[in-house]
């Protein structure tokens, strides 16, 4: 993963040269979802905007549907919203169309990443209100903060850094070692 080269207003991380790299976005794919054995689920929620990559071929893969969460303002059909607080500190607003699923819909939900856990407990608000059971929470990182410690007391919670590695620690961090070494053109796809 790239490290963030623009400041403190952005995601310390990029995953998108995980996604242009199609042997590294595969085998990504291949460990979330070993990871998800057993978890059933019958659409896949892609949080706005890096969960959509991840989210829709996590569905295309399982063979599911994906469903959008968006950022306010986005959607051109009746939407629910909900206001949360983001990993900057900001209050954002996120929307879901009304409605997105039958009641008792099983919904898997996809993010980039878990730091706060407030983007994703907007996600999760929304799928509750429209009678939706939230089934797992899928990201590349997870931090160990208390909203994340609590996602992860509620859900089963899948991510490429495993908990309890070096790799976490550094996640906590918000600082990977392999960005000392991280050079662009070797995520390029073979020509």
């Amino acid at each position: 993963m790239a490290p963030n080269t623009k400041g403190d207003t952005f995601a310390w991380l990029d995953p998108t040269s995980i996604y242009i790299n199609q042997r590294a976005f595969r085998d990504l794919l291949t460990d979330l979802l070993a990871d998800l054995d057993g978890t059933e689920f019958d659409v896949v929620g892609g949080l706005d905007a890096m969960g959509f990559v991840l989210g829709a071929a996590i569905a295309a893969r399982r063979d599911v549907g994906f469903l959008p969460i968006r950022k306010a303002g986005k959607l051109c059909v009746d939407t629910d919203r909900v206001s949360f607080t983001n990993y900057s500190g900001r209050t954002q607003d996120m929307e879901m169309r009304l409605p997105a699923f039958a009641p008792g819909t099983r919904v898997l939900l996809v993010d980039q990443w878990i730091e706060t856990g407030g983007t994703m407990e907007g996600a999760i608000e929304l799928v509750e209100r429209q009678q939706g059971t939230v089934t797992g929470l899928v990201a590349i990182a997870a931090e160990d903060t208390p909203r994340a410690s609590a996602l992860r007391a509620r859900f089963p919670v899948v991510t490429a850094i495993q908990p309890g590695t070096p790799w976490q620690d550094e996640c906590n961090a918000q600082r990977l070692s392999s960005f000392d070494e991280y050079e662009p053109t070797r995520a390029f796809p073979v020509a």
